[in-house]
């Protein structure tokens, strides 16, 4: 008994904890999916009206398709560049560590200080992008306040927090390769590239596979970089599936609404990540 009790001394806060802040509200938001509350009036069970509404809202459609846009350009690339950084600072020269930490700082950065530096870096007016273009005799672009370019710099600003994520998962991963392979390839004239090719990548196949379900799940969560550069403009050209719950639940008090929006995001996020596992799993590619 007295174990028992132990046991259940450490686990109980941790469990209240979950069950209070992500099992509760979920189950809560289910509930509310399904009903027209303002959060003051007294709430009106629609069933799935809600979620008909939404099928025919093409502002939630557009919210689909620039979160779309946001993923395909953020994804592979934080991918790319993870690989790249972590090949680049798998090896034994001085001040490696110094490396390795500047690559990481950008990870840690808040949202905030991402969103002010984005601003600063690709405002039309005074950036310092628009700047050195005028420099070289480039006109000056719009940037943040394009409608065709707001996203992309988003997904570069991005790309400059979260490429470090990928880099440190992968640099773990390359420092787990073993060395005998390597060097029996080196031994059979095999050149780096044959190497990394045959040996290294098909290693690192499980990591891909999670770091990709990772970046993916990420990218269609967007909201925090959104929130503190664009606000969804222009032109609504960056609002977000996330930026449009929060905009109907918080902004129009459409909190039944809101939820039947964030609900739509969970299916389509497990649908991806299902549709992920069961492709690699089938490429002999398992990372879960």
């Amino acid at each position: 008994m007295r174990d028992t009790v132990t046991g259940w001394g450490f686990v109980g806060p941790g469990t209240v904890i979950i069950l209070g802040l992500s099992i509760f509200p979920a189950l809560w938001a289910l509930w509310l999916s399904l009903e027209k509350w303002d959060g003051f009036s007294q709430a009106t069970f629609v069933g799935a009206g809600n979620y008909q509404k939404l099928i025919t809202d093409e502002d939630f459609w557009a919210a689909v398709r620039n979160t779309g846009l946001y993923t395909v350009l953020f994804v592979p690339a934080s991918v790319l560049l993870g690989l790249f950084l972590a090949v680049a600072l798998n090896r034994k020269i001085r001040f490696i560590g110094v490396y390795r930490t500047a690559i990481f700082v950008p990870f840690v950065a808040s949202a905030a200080a991402t969103g002010i530096l984005a601003t600063y870096l690709f405002s039309p007016q005074y950036g310092l992008i628009n700047n050195v273009l005028r420099r070289l005799g480039v006109p000056a672009q719009g940037w943040l306040e394009d409608p065709h370019q707001a996203m992309v710099v988003i997904a570069i600003m991005s790309l400059w927090g979260q490429a470090a994520f990928t880099t440190v998962i992968y640099l773990a991963g390359l420092q787990d390769v073993p060395g005998d392979l390597l060097e029996a390839a080196r031994v059979d004239g095999a050149n780096r590239w044959q190497s990394f090719w045959r040996i290294v990548w098909p290693h690192l196949s499980p990591i891909t596979v999670f770091v990709t379900i990772w970046q993916t799940i990420g990218a269609i969560q967007l909201f925090d970089l959104v929130y503190t550069t664009t606000r969804g403009g222009p032109l609504d050209a960056t609002k977000t599936i996330v930026y449009f719950l929060y905009e109907k639940a918080f902004h129009s008090l459409q909190f039944g609404y809101g939820s039947a929006a964030a609900y739509a995001l969970f299916v389509i996020t497990l649908g991806i990540t299902v549709v992920v596992v069961v492709y690699a799993r089938r490429r002999g590619m398992e990372a879960f």
